[in-house]
């Protein structure tokens, strides 16, 4: 490791492979939105009122479906990711190249770092609920440990923010097969559950979700709010973009994690069209029952990498900030030669933990935090959108157009998510 000052860093080489990044990009990136399937299909079949119908399910399926494709597969990965500083990713490159690089503009400056702040709070408050609903989902097997989740939490939080000294790349490295095991055996449980009622697959056609919409009026933004937490991860992958680079990053996503991602989803609603109740844990419905505890233990420490993303995704804004000149000159350590981005940030990882053990403790169960979960990634998701029509105009040189219909779709769709969020929404349809 290299000792380097906070705004004048140097550009190590890349030496490892393209195949090799992908693979430490599984163990860093990808944990959150990884790990979505874990609750997010339980979570909208459960908004839809009642015992969800084919018609309810096969709507469901096909709006988590397409909320990878636009949201990450397109916004992000095709679009965003071809946009970078230097190499660095997220909102705050955005405004580094639209807001300080080619002009000064105050209005996206606020913007960026108003973004850059949201990801920084709910950066403490990811590790806080993967970690607590991963040991919850133990007291499907052991109710007796309920005592035990929340002391046991604070312990696995702690060894989590223990590791970062190491770096990424060596963090990477041994997570990364980890989460490979951990989507191969997603898209495995998967593909049994397609294959207990294959017509599940009728979902990929846009018009079942969009019809469950029109016809769901105000909860139908109520189950689009919990739809978005198939995607919470989306934002992190691209302030993470610095660590790896685009490429293994589009690799690991397209081969790896949105097949697996879509197989799992898929196989659960398969399951529910089957009959199977939704009251528990449809993803562990997936697994033979003398399979369970290894899955629920392989879930567990899946959702612990979850919070790797974003504790990464944090150090990389936090280099950015220093370099703008928004932040003081903190000490930060390059950790490995194999990318300029693998870094790591003390003083950003002790106040991040202590914020993090805070909220573990104060809130104690998931549940309570799952309310704030997500409004800020959909806050910064809209002011994403809003700087890339500007990026797509001065810096690509489309027209207003062009712009205005590809940037405007990502808009509309950020908002929907958005307002889906909001408490208030969520209190007037319960």
């Amino acid at each position: 490791m290299t000792d380097i000052p906070g705004n004048t860093p140097a550009r190590p080489a890349k030496t490892a492979s393209l195949s090799a990044l992908g693979l430490s990009a599984l163990g860093v990136v990808f944990g959150d939105i990884g790990t979505s399937p874990l609750y997010t299909l339980k979570t909208v079949l459960g908004l839809t009122g009642g015992t969800p119908n084919a018609a309810a399910t096969l709507g469901v399926l096909s709006l988590v479906v397409w909320t990878l494709i636009v949201i990450t597969t397109i916004k992000y990965v095709s679009v965003a990711m071809r946009i970078d500083n230097d190499g660095e990713g997220g909102i705050l490159a955005l405004m580094s190249l639209l807001g300080v690089k080619r002009q000064h503009r105050p209005t996206i400056i606020a913007v960026g770092l108003f973004g850059a702040a949201l990801i920084y709070g709910d950066g403490a408050i990811t590790p806080a609920i993967s970690v607590l609903s991963a040991l919850e989902g133990l007291e499907i097997l052991l109710p007796t440990f309920a005592p035990y989740v929340l002391p046991l939490s604070v312990l696995i939080l702690v060894a989590l923010f223990a590791i970062q000294p190491q770096g990424t790349s060596r963090i990477g490295r041994t997570f990364g097969p980890i989460m490979a095991l951990w989507f191969a055996v997603m898209a495995v449980l998967g593909i049994w559950g397609i294959s207990r009622y294959p017509s599940v697959l009728l979902a990929i056609d846009p018009r079942h979700g969009l019809g469950y919409l029109i016809s769901g009026g105000a909860k139908g933004f109520l189950v689009l709010g919990g739809v978005f937490l198939c995607v919470t991860g989306a934002e992190a992958l691209y302030a993470d973009m610095g660590h790896f680079g685009a490429g293994p990053i589009k690799l690991a996503w397209s081969a790896v994690v949105f097949p697996s991602l879509v197989l799992n989803y898929a196989g659960q609603a398969a399951l529910v069209l089957d009959g199977a109740p939704i009251s528990d844990n449809i993803f562990y419905r997936l697994c033979p029952t003398f399979l369970l505890l290894p899955l629920v233990v392989l879930a567990t420490i899946a959702t612990i990498i979850a919070s790797q993303s974003i504790i990464t995704g944090a150090f990389s804004m936090t280099r950015q900030a220093i370099q703008l000149g928004w932040l003081p000159r903190i000490h930060i350590t390059q950790t490995s030669a194999e990318g300029y981005g693998q870094i790591y940030v003390g003083a950003v990882n002790w106040l991040l933990m202590l914020a993090t053990l805070g909220l573990t403790i104060g809130f104690g169960k998931s549940d309570n935090l799952a309310a704030a979960y997500g409004i800020a990634v959909s806050a910064t998701m809209l002011m994403t959108s809003a700087l890339l029509f500007i990026a797509m105009r001065e810096i690509w040189g489309w027209s207003v157009i062009a712009a205005g219909a590809v940037a405007g779709a990502f808009f509309l769709v950020d908002a929907a998510f958005f307002t889906g969020r909001l408490p208030w929404l969520r209190s007037s349809t319960a």
